[in-house]
């Protein structure tokens, strides 16, 4: 070490301008690499680290996505991950209900929808029915199961129908499973099936899937009016089950002949009129047969086709005037042929003077009364009392015939 000024200025001689070029430079030059050194190191940690920070992220980011399905902001926020799992404990806690409740059905049957109920038998073609030659055959498709039964749940099974109703169209057949609906002991699929006479080619596999589930103690019913009148319909139903019970609703032929036509009016223009239609000759009075409208009301022939298979005593005929009347006792009348419990009363009904028509009596805590659509008690046109009064001199022999065969005095001859 220098012990003088004068070794000091020596010795740091490039700072105070020595003459000796060559030893200042020597010196500058040693800092400088130091320098560079030093960054060196620092660049070099630098680097390191950000390097490891890179390889270090995708890594864990691929295992964020594995345990939090994508979900990369949950790592990071605590409450973001309780968020998620509560989420996804809600969303199977609302799915493990939701199935509960449609695996266990109550005895109470749950309020239908009104448009889903009127949405079938205002759209028959009764031409077609009686020569029906779109039939695929006369036996049903091969079907998984052979029993009349297919479970659904622990307590639900889907049945075969016990019941039908199969006619007559435009006689009461909506009115009547709305009512008879309302026992809980009764369960119905709301549209029409039409399997009998449209889908039997489907088998009875199909069939069974239509019907809703029911719980031990309630009987399934189906309604198709179409049936009446389809030539193989008997004989379908009884290879089905020859104890099916068959309630029939029937009303005045001509009365009906009219609303059924009154019905195909609304939906058609340019229709001829029901004398038109009616009658073929008004010279002889001669009645058109071949128009559906009337050949539906001819009940007596349609009805021994029905009884080449099941007894008169599987068999319910409900009067559609009384029905509209007195639902109370027609009710009750179907409620024994079923043997069920007379749970359905005059209680339930109230006549509502603007459609004509009785409604069902609103529960309590409910909101309107529950009444037919807005397509029933259609204001029916007027027709020529002289074509009234051939129709039903063209009836009458047919509703003789019905009464000697129901031993039912329905009123209409």
């Amino acid at each position: 070490m220098p012990e003088s000024r004068d070794q000091w200025t020596q010795f740091d001689g490039c700072r105070e301008g020595m003459n000796s070029r060559y030893r200042c430079t020597k010196f500058r030059r040693k800092v400088y690499i130091l320098f560079v050194m030093l960054c060196g190191c620092l660049c070099f940690v630098l680097y390191s680290f950000a390097f490891t920070c890179c390889a270090v992220t995708p890594a864990f980011s691929r295992s964020a996505r594995l345990d939090y399905g994508g979900n990369v902001d949950a790592i990071y926020d605590d409450r973001l991950l309780y968020k998620d799992a509560h989420q996804q404990q809600n969303l199977r806690t609302k799915r493990e209900t939701t199935l509960e409740n449609s695996l266990h059905y109550r005895r109470q049957r749950r309020p239908q929808d009104i448009n889903e109920m009127y949405s079938s038998e205002d759209g028959e073609n009764p031409s077609q029915y009686d020569d029906d030659v779109r039939q695929a055959g006369d036996e049903p498709a091969k079907s998984q199961g052979t029993t009349g039964m297919l479970k659904t749940t622990k307590n639900a099974t889907k049945k075969l129908p016990n019941a039908i109703i199969i006619g007559v169209k435009k006689g009461g057949t909506r009115a009547l499973l709305e009512f008879i609906r309302l026992h809980p002991d009764v369960r119905a699929p709301g549209p029409e099936t039409h399997f009998f006479d449209r889908h039997y080619n489907r088998g009875l596999e199909w069939y069974r899937n239509q019907m809703p589930p029911t719980l031990e103690g309630q009987i399934t019913i189906e309604k198709t009016p179409s049936y009446f009148i389809t030539r193989d319909v008997p004989r379908r139903i009884y290879n089905m089950s020859k104890d099916t019970k068959i309630i029939i609703v029937l009303r005045d032929p001509v009365t009906r002949a009219i609303s059924d036509y009154t019905q195909t009016a609304s939906k058609r223009t340019g229709m001829k009129s029901f004398e038109q239609l009616a009658i073929l000759d008004n010279a002889t009075g001669l009645v058109d047969t071949s128009w559906g409208a009337i050949r539906i009301g001819v009940y007596a022939k349609h009805l021994e086709k029905w009884l080449k298979y099941f007894p008169l005593s599987q068999f319910c005929f409900v009067s559609g005037e009384h029905l509209i009347s007195d639902p109370a006792a027609e009710m009750a009348k179907v409620q024994d042929f079923l043997r069920l419990k007379k749970v359905i009363t005059d209680k339930h009904f109230f006549f509502n003077v603007t459609k004509g028509f009785p409604c069902l009596k609103k529960p309590e805590g409910s909101g309107n009364p529950h009444c037919l659509g807005k397509t029933k008690g259609r204001t029916h046109p007027k027709v020529d009392p002289k074509v009234l009064r051939r129709l039903k001199s063209f009836y009458r022999p047919f509703n003789a015939k019905l009464q000697q065969i129901t031993n039912q005095d329905f009123g209409w001859a």
